[in-house]
């Protein structure tokens, strides 16, 4: 009996090991095959300009109840209401479903991921004004996995989602307010979009602008930044700049970045491929920098319910 026990063991510890290996030589291949849509594209019409007037269109608002936005940790409060800069946040991709390409509105799940995300994420910026996050209809994880054109459709759908309830932030924030722009992940790819299409372009915009933080998404130093409208962060007081960084766990493997990285074109229509990226340091604040470990005043482990953290 034992020596059977050995064997279960021993098969076990043998197929852990394959499915690591096979991991480390087809995950890409893998996770396309489970995420990315097999559906073709669906044609959805342009969110009216006027739709993020209506509150339901926002995760946070500086008149919504219940604003994920405004969680702090024991200790720490919020700033006051309507002091301060306006912040516009632009959440990470919180639909993983392979069903549509864009995700609905509506859908509960998708939802409640995105509110998460802003009590971890958006909730760092509450002490320096209101925050305001719009629902969007979101490209699917999967949509980031493939080159293929559904893929830059539903991006484009995402992005003029995004774009509309900008200009109703902007409307909402009033003409002389300072402006923080932040996205992570496919928030701060639209983020680049918005930089390039309508801070570039507006010099009285550009010079409201505090900070534009650009995480988990790269910007090319060469190719994307002089068409973005501000430069890089190069000091940690310095404002009217881009932050922008990413982050891997241990062992670091970027190379799914790196590798899609290498195939796009930058905002100037040259090739990306072996451009430097912007690489602020976030401990810092400054360009291209080291900290020692003792640098990060720590971080915060969420409650099994991820409802709050300490």
């Amino acid at each position: 009996m034992a020596r059977k026990f050995l064997y279960f063991v021993a098969a076990m510890i043998v197929l852990a090991i394959a499915a690591l290996l096979a991991y480390r030589l087809f995950g890409t291949q893998l996770m396309r095959a489970v995420m990315v849509p097999s559906e073709t594209f669906q044609a959805q019409r342009e969110a009216p300009r006027n739709i993020y007037a209506r509150k339901i269109m926002w995760l946070a608002h500086p008149d919504a109840p219940g604003n994920p936005a405004l969680w702090t940790p024991p200790g720490y409060t919020p700033g006051e209401p309507g002091t301060g800069a306006a912040i516009f946040f632009i959440h990470p991709t919180s639909y993983i479903n392979r069903d549509h390409w864009n995700a609905p509105i509506d859908d509960p799940e998708t939802n409640a991921r995105a509110e998460l995300f802003l009590r971890g994420q958006a909730s760092a910026f509450n002490e320096a004004g209101d925050i305001w996050a719009p629902r969007y209809r979101q490209a699917t994880f999967g949509a980031f996995l493939t080159s293929v054109a559904d893929s830059e459709r539903a991006l484009a759908l995402a992005y003029g989602d995004v774009s509309a309830a900008f200009d109703r932030f902007l409307k909402e924030a009033g003409p002389t307010r300072p402006i923080i722009l932040a996205g992570h992940s496919q928030g701060a790819l639209h983020l680049t979009r918005l930089l390039r299409d309508r801070v570039a372009t507006d010099p009285k915009l550009k010079a409201r602008i505090v900070a534009a933080y650009v995480v988990g998404w790269p910007v090319s130093r060469a190719t994307d930044l002089p068409r973005m409208g501000l430069p890089e962060c190069r000091t940690a007081d310095q404002t009217g700049c881009i932050l922008s960084w990413e982050s891997f766990a241990e062992p670091a493997d970027p190379s799914l970045i790196v590798d899609a990285y290498d195939q796009t074109t930058g905002f100037n229509g040259q090739p990306r491929k072996a451009t430097p990226m912007v690489c602020t340091n976030p401990l810092t604040g400054t360009a291209d920098a080291t900290a020692p470990a003792t640098a990060n005043l720590g971080t915060l482990v969420p409650s099994a319910d991820l409802k709050t953290a300490t």
